[in-house]
C-alpha cells in the first residue's frame, strides 16, 4: 500500500519544478491537467485542517485554506481580480489581485498545480524519500485495478469480518500452541516441491494483501490506483496506490490500512481449510508466514501498514515531515513559537513519542548496518557459495525442484545485500549533494562540510578495511549482541572478561591436540570474573596446603556454577571435590580409598574427582584414587570412574581433576607377608596424598600409575592370592563386559575381570576427609576356600576436560582447565 502526500510549508519554499517560473503569470491562469480538488482532510490532527489536492502523477499535496480557495477559483476563465474576490469571500478577509499573483508565483506554480505562462504543462518532480519504494513496475492500471478488486469488497461485510477474525485467532492458537510446527517443518524440508509450494503461496498472499487495501478503499468510496511491484528498503514488495483514500474520513482510511492485514487473515483461514482437507502438515507453515507478514506490516517505524495506521489515526498524513519540526520544538527557546502549535495537543503528543522512538532506532539500525556490513557480506558470500554447490549437486542429480529451491536461496541472500549497499550509497550521495547545494556561494562552510564528509569516508574505510577478521562469516556460536557489534570495530582495551561483553583470556590445550579454529570450534566455557565479596570457599586459602584447606572452615562456598553440586558420595563411595571461589588462592582436595569386596558381592563402587573454580588468579585441584580388591568370584563388576573440571566466571584460573582407579580380582586372601607389604605401601600412598600439594600436576598421574604397578606386583607375588592350581575366572561371569586394558596397564598381566568404578565393599577403607588427603590402611579380608586364581589389573586414570567428559583410558590426559 502506498500513499503519496506532501504539501507546502507555511512559508514559501524553493520551487520543485524544473520549468522556469513566470515573473508575470497570465491574467487568466489555468490548472494543470489532471489536478483533482479533494477537499478538507477529514479527522485531521492539525488545529486547522489542511485541504488536499492531487496532481496527475498521483502526488497528494496539503494546501492551506487560502491556497485551496485560490486554486479552486482558477478555472481558465476567471481573472486575478475575480479569483481574489472568491478567495476573500471564502476566507473572510481581504485578498487583492496582487496577493493572488504572489501566491501563484511562490506556491501554486512551483507545486506544479498550474499551467505555465505559455499554456504548457509544468514539469513536476515527485517526492523521492529515502524510505520510499524504488524500481516500481506497474502491473495493472487504475481501471483494471478497479475491475479486479470490485468482487472482493463483499468480504468487508461486518458478519464476514467477525467470522474470519475469530477463525484466524483460533487457527493461530491451535497451530502455535497445540499442533506445533515440528512435523510441518520436517515435511516441507524433506520435500523440495512442498517447500516451493509454500514459497509460491506466500508470494501470492503478499499480492493478495494489496488486493485487501484496494478493495477496502473501494468499499469506502475511494478509487484505487495502479498495482505493481518494487523494492522497499532491501526487500521486494508489492504496492497499491490508494492515495485517493485521503478523501475518506478517519474510519474509511483505517479500513483501507487494515484491509491488507485482513486479507492475510483470510489466506491463513483458507490454508487451514486446505490442510483439513489434504492433511499436508507443510501447509501450516503458510499460516506462520501470514502471521510474520502481519507482524512486520504493523511496524510503524517505516512506511509499512503500521506507519499508515498511525498516520491516519492521528490525522497527520506524513509523519516523516514532522521529524524536524518536532525535534526543533523540543528546544526550550522554541517552545512558544507558532509552528509548535500546528497540531492538536493529543496529536502532537503521539507524533512526538513516535519521533523520539523512531529517530534513535533508525540511527542505531543505520550504524549497526554500517558496522556489520563486512561480516554480513562475508556471510552472504559463504552461504551463496554453499548454495551454489548444492545447486550443482541438484542439477547433476536431475532434481529440478531442489535446484529451484537453491536458486531461491541464493536470491534471498543476494537481494538484501544489494539493497543494503544501495541504501548506503544513496544516503551518502544525498548527504554530499545536499551539503554541496546548501553551501553554494559560501566557501568556508562548503570547506567545513566537505571536511566532515571526508572524515566520514575515512571512518567507513577504517571500519571496512580488511584486517583478517573484518570479512569473516558469522559463526553459529556467536551471540551477535549490540556490544559484539561495537567491539568488532572498537575492541575493548580491558582484557578482563565481563559478563555481557567481549574480552580476552588465556586457554591451555593438551600438547599435540588439534587447536580450535573458527571453522572447527571446540566447546568451552565463557569465563567471567565474580566479585571477591562472594566469599572464600571451603578449603580455599592462599597457601596450597590440604591441611590449611581443611581448616579454612566448615561452611561450603556459595554455589555460583550453572549446574548442580555433585551429589554426596554414597556408602563406601570415594569423592574428591575441590571448589574455589577466592581470588588468588589454591584449593586441593584429595580422596584415597582401598576397598575390599567379598566373594559374591556386587562391585559397583564409584570413584569421583571434581574441580570447580569461579575466581581470579586461582586454582582448584581434585585427585581421587581408589583401589578395589575383589576376593573370590563376583558376578557383578561395574565400578565407575568419573571426573570433571570446570571454570565459570573465571579469569586466569586453573582447574585440575584426576580420577584414577585400579580394580583387581584375587583368588584368595593375601598372606600375612603380603598384607604387611600392602599396608606399608598404602601408608606411603597416604603420606603422598597428604603432601600432594608439593607435587607438580604433571607428575601426579605418573606417580599414581607407579603405585598401581606396585600394588599389582604385591598381589601377583603372593601365593595365597594366586594359587597355581586354580583356573582363571571367565569374563562371562560379569554382568557387564570387561573393558579393554589401557596402554598404561602392566605388561604380562593375565586376563581377568576388572572394571573401573566406585564400589561399596564389605570392609571398605573410608575415604579421606575433604581436603585432608588422608588414606586408609587395608584390612584383612577372608576369602572362600578354593576360590579361582585370577586377577587382572585395570587402571583407568580419567582426566576431564572442561565439558566434563571422560577421556579414553588408553590416552590418559590430566584435566587442565585454565583460563
Amino acid at each position: 500500500m502506498t500513499h503519496a502526500s506532501g504539501g507546502p510549508r507555511p512559508q514559501a519554499g524553493p520551487p520543485s519544478s524544473a520549468a522556469p517560473v513566470a515573473e508575470h503569470p497570465p491574467h487568466v491562469p489555468a490548472r494543470a491537467d489532471g489536478v483533482q480538488l479533494i477537499g478538507r482532510a477529514e479527522g485531521s490532527g492539525y488545529r486547522e485542517a489542511p485541504f488536499l489536492v492531487r496532481r496527475a502523477d498521483g502526488q497528494t499535496l496539503q494546501l492551506t485554506p487560502l491556497l485551496y480557495l485560490v486554486l479552486e477559483a482558477v478555472d481558465g476563465q476567471r481573472s486575478l481580480e475575480e479569483i481574489a474576490q472568491h478567495a476573500s469571500a471564502g476566507s473572510g478577509r481581504l485578498v487583492s489581485a496582487e496577493n493572488v499573483r504572489t501566491l501563484i508565483n511562490s506556491q501554486l506554480l512551483p507545486l506544479g498545480l498550474l499551467r505555465l505562462a505559455d499554456g504548457s504543462q509544468p514539469e513536476v518532480r515527485k517526492a523521492d524519500p529515502l524510505l520510499g519504494m524504488r524500481f516500481r513496475y506497474t502491473v495493472t492500471d487504475p481501471e483494471r485495478t478497479r475491475r479486479i478488486t470490485a468482487p472482493f469488497t463483499a468480504l468487508f461485510n461486518p458478519l464476514i469480518v467477525v467470522a474470519v477474525t475469530a477463525a484466524f485467532l483460533a487457527a493461530c492458537w491451535w497451530v502455535l500452541m497445540v499442533k506445533g510446527l515440528g512435523s510441518a517443518t520436517h515435511e516441507a524440508f524433506e520435500n523440495p516441491v512442498l517447500l516451493l509450494l509454500i514459497f509460491a503461496i506466500t508470494i501470492i498472499s503478499a499480492g493478495f494483501h494489496e488486493f485487501g487495501h484496494a478493495a477496502a478503499a473501494r468499499k469506502g468510496g475511494a478509487t484505487p490506483g495502479a498495482m505493481g511491484a518494487g523494492l522497499y528498503l532491501i526487500w521486494p514488495a508489492f504496492f497499491t496506490d490508494v492515495t485517493d483514500s485521503y478523501r475518506l474520513g478517519r474510519g474509511g482510511r483505517l479500513r483501507t490500512d487494515f484491509g491488507g492485514l485482513y486479507f492475510n487473515a483470510i489466506v491463513a483461514v483458507a490454508i487451514m481449510a486446505l490442510w483439513w482437507a489434504t492433511g499436508f502438515d507443510a501447509l501450516l507453515l503458510v499460516v506462520v508466514t501470514q502471521i510474520l507478514q502481519m507482524v512486520r506490516q504493523l511496524l510503524p517505524l517505516v512506511r509499512f501498514d503500521g506507519y499508515h495506521i498511525l498516520a491516519d489515526a492521528t490525522g497527520v498524513p506524513d509523519l516523516f515531515q514532522r521529524i524536524k519540526p518536532v525535534l526543533l520544538g523540543l528546544l526550550p527557546w522554541r517552545w512558544g513559537r507558532p509552528e509548535n502549535k500546528v497540531l492538536k495537543p493529543w496529536a502532537r503528543a503521539v507524533v512526538t513519542v513516535w519521533v523520539l522512538v523512531t529517530v534513535p532506532l533508525l540511527l542505531v539500525s543505520l550504524a549497526l548496518m554500517v558496522l556489520a556490513l563486512p561480516r554480513l557480506l562475508a556471510t552472504a558470500w559463504s552461504s551463496a557459495v554453499r548454495q551454489q554447490g548444492l545447486l550443482a549437486d541438484s542439477l547433476s542429480a536431475g532434481d529440478i525442484a531442489g535446484a529451484a529451491v537453491r536458486v531461491l536461496a541464493i536470491l534471498a541472500v543476494a537481494l538484501p545485500m544489494l539493497g543494503m549497499l544501495y541504501i548506503l550509497l544513496r544516503l551518502l550521495r544525498q548527504l554530499v549533494t545536499g551539503l554541496w547545494q546548501k553551501t553554494r556561494g559560501r566557501f568556508l562552510q562548503r570547506t567545513a562540510a566537505m571536511g566532515v564528509v571526508t572524515v566520514l569516508l575515512g571512518g567507513l574505510a577504517w571500519a571496512w578495511w580488511p584486517d583478517g577478521g573484518t570479512y569473516r562469516p558469522v559463526q553459529p556460536y556467536e551471540r551477535g549482541t549490540l556490544a559484539d557489534a561495537t567491539t568488532s570495530v572498537l575492541p575493548a582495551a580491558d582484557t578482563v572478561l565481563r559478563e555481557g561483553s567481549s574480552g580476552r583470556t588465556v586457554a591451555l590445550w593438551p600438547e599435540g591436540a588439534a587447536r580450535p579454529t573458527r571453522e572447527n570450534p571446540q566447546l568451552s566455557m565463557v569465563l567471567v570474573p565474580v566479585e571477591a565479596s562472594q566469599g572464600a570457599g571451603r578449603g580455599s586459602s592462599p597457601a596450597a596446603s590440604p591441611d590449611a584447606a581443611a581448616a579454612a572452615g566448615s561452611t561450603a562456598p556459595s554455589w555460583v556454577f550453572p549446574f548442580d553440586r555433585p551429589a554426596a558420595p554414597e556408602q563406601d563411595g570415594n569423592q574428591a571435590l575441590a571448589v574455589n571461589a577466592t581470588d588468588g588462592s589454591v584449593t586441593y582436595n584429595v580422596a584415597f580409598a582401598l576397598v575390599w569386596a567379598e566373594d559374591g558381592e556386587p562391585v559397583d563402587t564409584r570413584n569421583e574427582a571434581y574441580a570447580f573454580a569461579s575466581c581470579t588468579g586461582c586454582a582448584a585441584v581434585a585427585v581421587g584414587f581408589q583401589v578395589v580388591l575383589i576376593v573370590g568370584q563376583a558376578d557383578v563388576v561395574v565400578p565407575e570412574n568419573l571426573s570433571a573440571a570446570a571454570n565459570y566466571n573465571c579469569v586466569e584460573c586453573l582447574t585440575y581433576a584426576l580420577a584414577s582407579q585400579l580394580v583387581l580380582t584375587l583368588d584368595g586372601p593375601l598372606s600375612e607377608a603380603g598384607m604387611e607389604q600392602l599396608t606399608a605401601l598404602w601408608a606411603e600412598i597416604a603420606e603422598y596424598g597428604r603432601n600432594i600439594q608439593n607435587v607438580p600436576l604433571s607428575e601426579i598421574q605418573a606417580r599414581l600409575a607407579a603405585y598401581k604397578e606396585q600394588i599389582t606386583a604385591i598381589i601377583k607375588a603372593d601365593p595365597s592370592a594366586t594359587e597355581a592350581a586354580a583356573t582363571p575366572l571367565p569374563a562371562a561371569t560379569n554382568t557387564a563386559p570387561p573393558p579393554t586394558a589401557p596402554a598404561g596397564a602392566p605388561s604380562g598381566a593375565p586376563t581377568g575381570t576388572g572394571v573401573s568404578g566406585d564400589t561399596p565393599a564389605t570392609e571398605p577403607a573410608a575415604p579421606a576427609p575433604a581436603g585432608a588427603g588422608a588414606a586408609t590402611a587395608p584390612a584383612t579380608q577372608p576369602a572362600p576356600v578354593g576360590a579361582p586364581a585370577s586377577y587382572a589389573p585395570v587402571e583407568t586414570p580419567v582426566p576431564t576436560a572442561d565439558t566434563g567428559g571422560t577421556a579414553p583410558a588408553a590416552e590418559p590426559l590430566p584435566t587442565a582447565n585454565p583460563s
